[in-house]
């Protein structure tokens, strides 16, 4: 009786017994705490890059090889200028996250664009004082301050770059899906990182322009 039984049962395919050790019902997975501790995480190893950066050129920022040194080539009012443009760019994603906060996406939407305007300014400044040192003959190549200069100075640039392609895209998502909890949470760690690369900058502006200068 029991071998009939069994006979009779039909006997499971390879594609269920496979099926059987996956879950195949979807849950929700809230992401909000492992967003915020995976972006410490990799602010973190930023910092960890910016202070190899800045070690390097504490021990090759006197080497000058005969060449240009910083009095010779730095000018302090554009280079304030370009700090300006940087802080005024920390002042309004404030504004920005303000906005977020009392559910206004458009005003978040603008306040956006004008920390672009404000960030693309601070680039523009950037590549051009990059292009008057290359043109005078004050390339990477020409000495170890020089190498040292640009490889700070053109990490953290790249960084704003990176920021302000990101800080675009924020634009667009919200356009589209609104202040959902998940553009909140990017908006959040795009803030971070970007008063992040303000304080680093200002670490920039007193190491290697002011005191390049006395």
């Amino acid at each position: 009786m029991q071998a009939t039984l069994q006979a009779a049962k039909p006997k499971a395919s390879a594609a269920e017994i496979t099926a059987a050790f996956y879950d195949l019902n979807e849950h929700d997975h809230p992401e909000g705490g492992s967003t915020m501790l995976g972006f410490w995480i990799y602010l973190m190893s930023d910092c960890l890059i910016f202070a190899m950066l800045f070690a390097a050129y504490g021990v090759l920022g006197g080497n000058y090889a005969a060449g240009p040194g910083p009095k010779d080539l730095f000018e302090l009012p554009l280079v304030a200028l370009n700090t300006a443009m940087l802080l005024f760019s920390s002042i309004t994603y404030g504004f920005a996250m303000l906005a977020m906060e009392k559910g206004r996406a458009g005003q978040t939407q603008v306040w956006l664009l004008v920390t672009a305007v404000f960030g693309a300014a601070f680039l523009s400044i950037e590549l051009h004082e990059f292009a008057g040192l290359i043109h005078e003959g004050a390339t990477p190549m020409r000495s170890g301050f020089l190498t040292a200069f640009f490889s700070l100075v053109g990490t953290h640039g790249l960084h704003v770059t990176f920021g302000l392609v990101w800080l675009f895209t924020l634009v667009v998502q919200i356009a589209r899906k609104g202040l959902i909890p998940a553009n909140k949470r990017r908006l959040m760690c795009l803030s971070l990182f970007w008063h992040f690369l303000d304080v680093v900058w200002i670490g920039v502006f007193t190491f290697v322009y002011l005191l390049g200068m006395l």
